[in-house]
């Protein structure tokens, strides 16, 4: 039986200007039946075409902050590093794979990404933008392989139909979170913080972006497994 080839963008070192991926996403998708797939970082419109034609599915990775200008905000005191690169490749990639209704998958920046691609915007520091009376730990202390809160998903959402449940724990490691949904959007996830964790497109055929790392925890916890098992599932058919 054929595997479907899941399209990873690409994380980027500034400093080096390697390319790369981080291999926790490739086990997760390995072991959920796909065959990972890293995108080049450099492509042409033209190659992004063929690549959104013959890869079945594509996931949007962690990384760095995206540039502010590209949601129309100036940059805030703490914004961190960002990849004009990485963000031009992704934000071109979107609509491309999104007329063809390839499945998608965002995490940590990819959920970033996809709101921002889509007319949405994010805060830009989490600890000195937004007000909370228990700030969260968005960046966790302690190893990633755990998680450290919990996020409260929306009733009937896809996201609550995968993970069996009307709350999961989950890890985090971010200072920024989706602020305005992009049209077309839901938030199917949030924290007790009530910061979005988690958004998906209703009418499209696979599409959620999840603040925390799932590939971090799949090998413990089974919503996370399962996550990627319905995303390699969608890509399939």
């Amino acid at each position: 039986m054929r595997k479907p080839l899941i399209g990873l963008t690409p994380a980027h070192d500034m400093e080096s200007g390697d390319v790369k991926a981080r291999p926790t996403y490739m086990r997760a998708l390995k072991a959920a039946g796909a065959i990972p797939v890293v995108m080049p970082l450099d492509a042409s419109e033209e190659d992004l075409k063929q690549l959104s034609q013959d890869l079945d599915g594509f996931l949007f990775t962690g990384g760095p902050d995206v540039h502010p200008f590209l949601f129309g905000e100036e940059t805030q005191a703490h914004c961190g590093n960002v990849s004009p690169a990485r963000d031009q490749m992704e934000i071109s990639l979107l609509p491309m794979i999104m007329e063809l209704q390839k499945p998608i998958l965002g995490i940590c920046r990819g959920i970033q990404v996809l709101n921002i691609a889509l007319g949405g915007n994010i805060w830009q520091d989490i600890p000195s933008q937004v007000t909370r009376d228990f700030p969260l730990a968005h960046s966790q202390p302690f190893s990633y392989d755990m998680p450290c809160h919990t996020v409260v998903l929306t009733e009937g959402s896809l996201l609550a139909r995968i993970s069996e449940s009307s709350s999961i724990k989950v890890n985090s490691m971010h200072h920024q979170a989706v602020k305005d949904l992009a049209p077309g959007l839901i938030a199917s996830a949030y924290s007790t913080d009530y910061l979005i964790e988690a958004l998906e497109m209703p009418d499209y055929p696979f599409f959620i972006g999840v603040q925390w790392h799932p590939e971090y925890l799949w090998e413990k916890n089974k919503e996370a497994f399962r996550l990627f098992q319905t995303f390699v599932k969608a890509c399939k058919e």
